[in-house]
């Protein structure tokens, strides 16, 4: 028997071929890897500063510049809390306002990288105590905004303006923030509502399920190709710190003229005693309307936590409405609906107080609880913190359960929809990150092309489509090579 070995001609370029397709495979592979991943992630800034009442913050942003108009993708990277008060308080010393921001403008330029100092803008945006400053002396609010804007523009960055901003643009800001940190604004999941609370004004803004009734209290946005018909209303005065000075100016005209006068106040601890004077208490134009003497008084707490709220209830006006339903004041309000955040002093006064996650009747239980304790074992528990803020804590949660069960009408069904929140990621809650994406229209009006398939889910497609071919041409290869040791068993 003579075996006669075949050559296969076919073999050898079978397997150069093979090994051909293979390497161009995994070179597609790391191309469209490299293609899609950027080098190096360059990043823009921007910078918003909050002129508060009682302070001013000073915010930078920073976001992926290849994707300005995604959503989400703009974050807080710095936040630097200006020393000493509002700069509304420099109103008869306007160039400190501006002296004021230096500290904070300088920490601005060590954060950002030199070489984008000039294409970072920079705004400052004045809330309620400039206001309330403007409507009782404008051209000292002038001087103010003049000198504050005189020290932004001594800096490398690109300078687009300081100015007072409406409490409807406050409301709708903040709503603009928590909801693109939320990743709302695409979803058809619905939005959160935004509660704020400041020291001079508060704010509600939400998408309600009914008409709304008064013009002044609508909004309309176009974001991500979707159309939002928001209520909003802001109610200057009622920030905790006014709402405090409107509360006991209401007690005072009513307490009897003893010698010294003495201001019995359920909203402060027993034992707490303090004397103060009219004009230091009530230098605003929130109490321009009480009949009140220029007298010193002796300020003294009593303790009383449902006393207290009683007591608070008299400067909200529930008697008069000329629309179908009103919060307070006559003003109009839709009934709330869906879930809220509940941010700026609404989070601190509740998170101070552990007061967070409770439902309304436990809240109101441990707060009752905290009002009676005396003054001396407050002082004693919080030895660090200032003894004015201190002694406010009672009056203020007091005021923020008053407000949003008697003004904004929630109930105890509908409490646990409100989410006291500071952030939301690594982002504070407020208008300041709304406020910088309208101005640098950094959302779109209309939604933005999409890929076909996510970044990620096309790497997945790609490696699996690569595997897939792979697995071909190894079955191809085996079935040759089969048919090659049949055609050498033939020969014999």
């Amino acid at each position: 028997c003579v075996h006669i070995k075949v050559k296969n001609s076919w073999h050898r370029p079978v397997v150069i071929f093979l090994a051909a397709i293979t390497v161009g495979i995994i070179i597609m592979v790391v191309i469209s890897v490299v293609q899609n991943k950027p080098l190096y992630q360059k990043y823009k800034y921007g910078i918003v500063l909050d002129a508060g009442s009682s302070h001013t913050s000073v915010f930078i942003y920073e976001w992926p510049a290849e994707k300005e108009n995604n959503t989400g993708m703009v974050q807080q990277k710095h936040t630097c809390n200006v020393k000493g008060k509002g700069i509304s308080s420099y109103s008869a010393n306007p160039q400190g306002a501006g002296a004021s921001l230096q500290e904070c403008m300088n920490e601005a330029k060590q954060k950002i990288p030199a070489h984008r100092h000039p294409e970072t803008p920079v705004y400052l945006g004045a809330t309620a105590g400039m206001r309330l400053l403007r409507m009782e002396n404008e051209e000292a609010s002038k001087k103010v905004l003049d000198s504050v804007a005189l020290s932004l523009k001594s800096y490398p960055f690109s300078y687009q303006g300081a100015r007072i901003i409406s409490g409807q643009e406050e409301g709708a800001f903040g709503w603009i923030t928590v909801n693109y940190l939320s990743e709302n604004l695409r979803k058809p999941t619905g939005t959160l509502g935004a509660l704020d609370l400041g020291g001079a004004s508060t704010q509600i803004t939400f998408v309600p399920q009914q008409k709304i009734e008064s013009s002044d209290n609508s909004i309309d946005f176009r974001l991500y190709g979707n159309n939002y018909h928001l209520y909003t209303h802001s109610f200057l005065c009622y920030g905790k710190d006014q709402a405090l000075k409107l509360s006991m100016g209401k007690k005072l005209e009513s307490t009897l003229k003893t010698d010294p006068i003495e201001l019995r106040d359920p909203c402060f601890h027993p034992g707490y005693k303090v004397p103060r004077t009219v004009p230091d208490v009530f230098n605003t134009p929130c109490t321009k309307e009480l009949k009140l003497a220029n007298e010193n008084f002796l300020h003294v707490g009593l303790g009383n936590w449902s006393q207290c709220q009683q007591s608070i209830r008299k400067v909200f006006n529930t008697s008069i409405c000329s629309y179908s339903k009103c919060s307070f004041n006559g003003v109009f309000q839709p009934s709330v609906y869906g879930d809220f955040g509940a941010f700026s002093a609404f989070f601190f006064v509740m998170d101070f107080l552990n007061l967070t996650s409770d439902s309304l009747a436990t809240t109101k239980e441990k707060l009752a609880a905290y009002c009676s304790t005396p003054w001396e074992k407050i002082v004693g528990n919080h030895p660090k913190i200032d003894q004015k803020y201190l002694s406010e804590y009672c009056f203020s949660a007091t005021y923020i359960l008053t407000l949003l069960e008697d003004g904004y009408k929630f109930t105890s069904n509908n409490w646990k929809d409100i989410r006291f929140i500071k952030k939301i990621g690594d982002s504070d809650a407020g208008w300041t990150l709304g406020y910088m994406l309208n101005l640098t229209n950094m959302i779109p009006a209309e939604a933005p092309d999409m890929p076909l398939m996510p970044y990620g889910g096309y790497v997945t497609f790609m490696f699996f489509f690569a595997l897939l071919i792979l697995v071909l041409l190894l079955l191809v290869y085996l079935y040759f090579r089969r048919s090659t040791r049949t055609a050498q068993k033939d020969i014999i």
